[in-house]
């Protein structure tokens, strides 16, 4: 699995490699061109294997006898030997849903986590609590600030205040 993923990365690099050309001379005439190949710009070779991560294929190992490894690997729907496509990406078992707790897992889920409800990120109440939403607390937090001694014995502070809220996952 891991050899085929590692090599259908490497075809959908190729396949978005591109061809720049520069041109040499005397004030800009293109009396020699020299060409090469470049590869794509990370971020976008990124989101393509991103995308190839979302569309990935289960499969199973096919053996060729009960000795030898695995000969190829075969989807896994399929009623026939029908293989996954050069650039597939492929995987062996499902993961584990990590939205709600499974001790065989060993997850924890994500009840009652901390999440930041402006942030469009992982650490985002809508991804993080799975579509079930999130519940706001308010705070009041009160401390002793700005102490100063006063001469002779004793220190005298103010009393500070500060509402807060706190979002964690239903």
């Amino acid at each position: 699995m891991n050899l085929h993923n590692n090599e259908a990365g490497r075809k959908i690099l190729e396949e978005h490699m591109q061809l720049e050309c520069k041109c040499h001379g005397v004030s800009g005439s293109c009396t020699t061109k020299t060409c090469w190949t470049t590869l794509p710009k990370f971020r976008e070779i990124g989101y393509l294997l991103k995308e190839r991560y979302s569309q990935a294929v289960q499969v199973e190992p096919v053996r060729a006898s009960r000795l030898r490894q695995p000969s190829f690997l075969r989807l896994k729907v399929a009623r026939d030997y029908q293989k996954p496509t050069d650039s597939d990406l492929v995987y062996l078992e499902r993961s584990p849903n990590y939205c709600e707790e499974d001790t065989a897992t060993g997850s924890t889920g994500t009840r009652g986590r901390l999440c930041n409800h402006t942030s469009p990120h992982t650490d985002g109440c809508n991804l993080m609590c799975c579509g079930r939403g999130h519940n706001t607390h308010q705070y009041n937090r009160v401390w002793q600030c700005n102490c100063k001694f006063q001469w002779c014995c004793y220190v005298k502070c103010n009393t500070c205040s500060e509402k807060s809220e706190v979002f964690t996952c239903k």
